[in-house]
């Protein structure tokens, strides 16, 4: 037997239906970054890995990057994420740009990981930032863009959650349990992992890091504490804008939530279905030196990621998806025979002329079969231009919806198809 090439192990194919998800999800994502004035970029797919390897973390850097040497011996990756492409890009043009910049991008990335359910190797990742603003408000701004994602998609506050920490309260009480420097690190990954591990492994791995049993204790109270963060202004001042804006129902405090890469130096925050369907949706934090590390001058930062696939079960999961168009055309012109063939293709092209999203049959055959294919492909109204019509200069409209047909004069052809598409809703 012949065998099929296969695709190559966690990318995806994007057949139309598919493409069409994507495409949505794109044009929501593209309004909502725009309602709150957010200007689009994007950056290379192929980047040094030295500009991930200072503050992304050992295990991305490692363990999760395509990695290979380009002809000239210098390691090349395909993209990971993209904040370290802002932070260069931004530094690449410090004194140009106007500050605080509001950007948005949405495009493909890769991380060598085990494929599995929100999971893939390559994936699709809406990534905004609010650079040059370091305060509690410009985290707050953030958080409300993710609100009006999952509002504009259908997403309630009952389905799914956003839930919110502050490294640098984490820190200090860290510090106020006599944890060192060069531990905080550590037990940030400790943290980061505790939902990831079973408990005693959990535990043991905190004591064989150089913990105490005493901190360890210290770390467990710490993550239980549900009022821990009155102890942080920003979180308070966090709070205290999402409530103004009628946005804190979709907002909770959660002192687990740490994230895994390093440049994140205050809030930070995660958005989990509340039915605990796989992976977080979306995530990110406050950056204070990104932009310094990859040679500009120090910037602050906000941001967030949220990959498709993840994005996708959960919208599908709680009927948020649209309703797929087969066809983007809802017309279709029929062609009788070869001799009229020429016409109906200048009949097509004068109905597109006039706005209108027309296809049409590219060759002549019998009627029903071109009223099956256009029934099958979701296309309502067919237009036939028999010889009898052509001669007078008209053309027969039939719904395949109702079977109901009618003959119209060439010249109001297209007014009675907007009419139609107007009262099903089709345009």
């Amino acid at each position: 037997m012949k065998t099929t090439i296969q695709s190559v192990k966690g990318t995806r194919d994007f057949y139309p239906e598919e493409m069409g998800v994507r495409s949505w999800l794109y044009e929501v994502i593209k309004e909502v970054s725009s309602q709150f004035g957010y200007q689009e970029y994007d950056g290379p797919f192929l980047e040094k890995i030295d500009l991930y390897a200072a503050k992304s973390g050992e295990e991305l850097v490692k363990e999760q990057s395509f990695v290979f040497q380009d002809r000239s011996g210098e390691d090349i990756t395909l993209r990971p994420e993209l904040t370290p492409t802002l932070a260069r890009m931004v530094a690449q043009r410090q004194n140009q740009l106007v500050f605080p910049l509001r950007w948005w991008s949405f495009g493909p990335f890769w991380r060598y990981e085990r494929p599995q359910k929100g999971r893939t190797r390559e994936f699709f990742q809406w990534n905004i930032d609010l650079i040059g603003e370091d305060s509690p408000e410009a985290d707050a701004e953030l958080v409300s863009v993710c609100i009006y994602f999952f509002q504009k998609v259908g997403l309630t506050p009952d389905q799914v959650t956003i839930l919110v920490n502050d490294r640098k309260l984490m820190d200090s009480e860290l510090t106020r349990l006599d944890i060192t420097p060069d531990l905080k690190r550590t037990v940030f990954r400790l943290i980061d992992r505790k939902e990831k591990m079973p408990i005693q492994d959990w535990r043991q791995y905190g004591l064989d890091s150089g913990l105490s049993e005493t901190q360890m204790q210290g770390i467990e109270a710490l993550l239980v504490d549900q009022d821990l963060w009155k102890k942080s202004p920003d979180l308070t001042r966090l709070f205290e804008i999402l409530e103004a804006m009628n946005l804190r129902q979709y907002v909770r405090f959660d002192p687990q939530i740490i994230r895994g890469l390093e440049y994140y130096t205050g809030i930070v925050f995660e958005a989990k279905d509340q039915g605990r369907e796989g992976r977080s949706i979306l995530g990110g934090g406050h950056y204070g030196n990104l932009v310094a590390d990859v040679g500009g001058d120090p910037l602050a930062g906000v941001g967030f990621a949220m990959g498709d696939v993840m994005a996708g079960i959960v919208l599908e999961k709680y009927g948020c998806m649209p309703k797929f168009e087969i066809s983007p055309a809802p017309v279709m012109v029929t062609v009788f025979d070869d001799a009229l063939l020429p016409k109906s293709f200048a009949l097509a092209n004068s109905l597109r002329l006039q706005g209108l999203r027309a296809a049409v049959y590219p060759s002549a055959g019998k009627l029903q079969k071109q009223f099956k294919y256009a029934d099958r492909m979701g296309i309502r109204y067919v237009v036939v231009m028999g010889p009898d019509e052509e001669e007078v200069g008209k053309a027969t409209i039939k719904d395949l919806a109702s079977r109901e047909q009618f003959t119209v004069a060439q010249a109001e052809l297209v007014l009675e198809l907007k009419k139609l598409l107007a009262n099903a809703g089709a345009v």
